[in-house]
């Protein structure tokens, strides 16, 4: 019972930095164009430094 005192608030403590993680990569625009980035490893370098 005493092991509950500790891995609730570690728990919910984890959860809230994982939570916080999230909105930060949102609000960053991390997800703005995942299909552009996909596409983009797929390129020659010489016409990334193009363009």
């Amino acid at each position: 019972m005493e092991s509950l005192y500790l891995l609730i608030p570690l728990s919910l403590l984890l959860v809230g930095l994982a939570l916080a993680f999230w909105v930060w990569a949102v609000r960053s625009g991390q997800y703005d164009d995942l299909d552009r980035e996909g596409a983009r490893i797929l390129e020659d370098e010489e016409e990334a430094d193009r363009g």
